[in-house]
């Protein structure tokens, strides 16, 4: 009871809360209790608006996993069937989570770190949380340099990845001139994302990753460069971009969706998007997959969520939010699977093989896919422009609430770096720079090795970690029942469907979220020894 008074005296201090909210919590608490020390003298910022807030975290979890990440899970994990532990993930894990950590950042009115000076026990789990906010800044700007490094090529005409490009003309009148290692025809596209992009055939594995390939090196630059001016306008501006960069991708996919029903054999790649194969449901793979998918895509554990919901209103109704986010941010999900299966659909009516052979598995599918669509399109070279312009769009508003996660995390910290604007501007340029350093990796000839090693265990193990640690920290160091009084608190004019609501999240919290984040974490754990265990057997 100390720990929790200890935790709304700091809480309401910070966020400027009214004292008497909280002196009805502090009755007949005679304890010593250390002096609670208001380190940030510096007024926080706010939102200008509720729906500054709302559309900011529509574009932070809506972004190039919903595009590229979700149709692949499901074109590795037997097609539609993958749907249904991801639906199961999304309402017993995925909206209480989220729920979770919008409600903690908004009351505590702090970071990911400082938030849990209530209980610094806990304090492990901001720490986590900026650990891998980190991992993925480092390999999601990564994305958007390839994305930057096609939307530049997309100004050439013909694009260089059709067949009407003259470097282009052997392999498309020849099927046989390219083949992969696994004995079948390669496309343009595939040609152009292995050896143009990555240069993957000049490397063996993550022990040669080879020199730096300068143009994407380039394009990492100008994205980085893109980011720490971004950051530098604050909150206040990043929501008014949200009104285009949340609207514009639908725009583009509902394109692609028309262009790819009038394909020939897309309805086969449909009917491999939405068959469910019923004996994969037994392969804890796929439901780890679903759980990874449902953090990546939602962006629980990173932090980012906290620190935005941390420069919320006291009062602005988290519920709610937590529902429309959630909502459409998975709809999105499966709005664009549909554009990316008709188009497979088409490449394998083509070829004249199943849709499941139609291209290499890997996080390149959408830069496969995608291209090969734009390549059929009339006008492709407006229309490739324009998509991977919103590819664009979609990757810095997420990263910003990524990078937002570990700014706000070391600012809460050292509080005198958010009191000087040059300190603060100097600390944000030192952090961006070092993260492109260290991205440098990432775009060398083996660079995609280390890409998909990073991607893989940053994503799933380290996140189920962290959420699973948040979840019974919350629930029964802090008390789910004290938790649910204070998102109540908050809403304070509280509908009573509210109050049903946060039943079924309470019962989440304590049991079935657990649950299914243990049973994802063992599943997590096999696959990092067989690949360990692989890499002993090969060396």
């Amino acid at each position: 009871q100390n720990l929790k008074t200890w935790q709304k005296t700091n809480m309401d201090m910070t966020n400027g809360h009214n004292p008497a909210h909280t002196a009805s919590h502090d009755q007949g608490f005679d304890s010593p209790v250390p002096s609670p020390i208001v380190a940030n003298t510096t007024p926080r910022e706010q939102w200008g608006g509720k729906y500054e807030f709302l559309l900011s975290c529509i574009g932070y979890c809506v972004g190039l996993g919903n595009v590229w990440r979700f149709p692949y899970l499901c074109y590795r994990n037997g097609g539609g069937v993958f749907l249904i532990p991801y639906f199961i993930m999304l309402f017993v894990a995925g909206v209480p989570l989220f729920l979770m950590e919008l409600s903690l950042g908004q009351y505590g009115a702090a970071g990911p770190i400082t938030v849990w000076k209530c209980c610094p026990l806990l304090k492990g789990i901001g720490i986590g949380m900026l650990c891998v906010s980190t991992l993925v800044c480092l390999y999601y700007n990564v994305i958007i340099a390839w994305t930057f490094y096609y939307l530049g090529s997309s100004f050439q005409s013909p694009l260089p990845w059709s067949c009407d490009a003259i470097a282009n003309a052997a392999v498309c009148s020849n099927n046989t001139a390219g083949n992969s290692s696994s004995g079948r025809a390669r496309t343009p596209t595939e040609i152009f994302w292995n050896e143009n992009v990555l240069g993957l055939v000049n490397s063996e594995g993550l022990h040669d990753p080879g020199p730096v390939r300068w143009p994407l090196a380039l394009c990492l630059l100008a994205a980085w460069i893109i980011i720490f001016l971004c950051m530098l306008k604050g909150i206040r501006s990043s929501g008014k971009v949200v009104y285009v960069t949340a609207t514009f991708p639908y725009f583009v996919l509902i394109v692609l969706i028309i262009r790819g029903a009038t394909l020939e054999g897309s309805l086969q790649g449909i009917a491999f998007y939405l068959t469910p194969d019923w004996a994969r449901l037994a392969s804890a793979q796929v439901w780890s997959d679903a759980a990874s998918q449902i953090f990546y895509s939602l962006g629980i554990g990173v932090g980012g969520l906290l620190s935005m919901a941390s420069y919320n209103k006291f009062d602005n109704n988290v519920i709610r939010d937590t529902i429309i986010i959630t909502t459409g941010n998975c709809c999105t999900s499966f709005f664009a699977g549909f554009a990316i299966f008709s188009i497979l659909g088409h490449m394998a009516w083509r070829k004249g093989v199943s849709v499941g052979e139609v291209a290499d598995t890997g996080p390149g599918l959408a830069f496969v896919a995608y291209p090969e669509a734009l390549a059929l399109l009339p006008g492709s070279v407006f229309w490739s422009i324009m998509f991977f312009l919103m590819l664009f769009m979609l990757g810095v508003d997420t990263l910003f609430g990524n990078m937002e996660g570990i700014t706000t995390a070391v600012l809460d910290e050292f509080p005198q770096l958010r009191q000087n604007n040059l300190h603060k501007s100097l600390f944000l340029g030192s952090l961006c720079f070092g993260f492109y350093l260290m991205g440098l990796l990432l775009v060398t000839e083996g660079g995609i090795y280390w890409f998909t090693l990073i991607d893989s265990f940053s994503t799933s193990f380290g996140l189920i970690i962290i959420t699973l640690f948040m979840c019974i920290g919350i629930s029964f160091f802090y008390g789910v029942n004290q938790f649910c009084q204070d998102i109540l608190d908050m809403i304070r004019h509280c509908p009573p469907w509210c109050s049903k609501v946060l039943i079924y999240f309470k019962a989440c919290w304590c049991f079935f979220t657990p649950f299914l984040l243990m049973v994802s974490l063992h599943s997590s754990v096999k696959t990092p020894l067989c690949l360990m265990q692989l890499w002993l057997n090969i060396n």
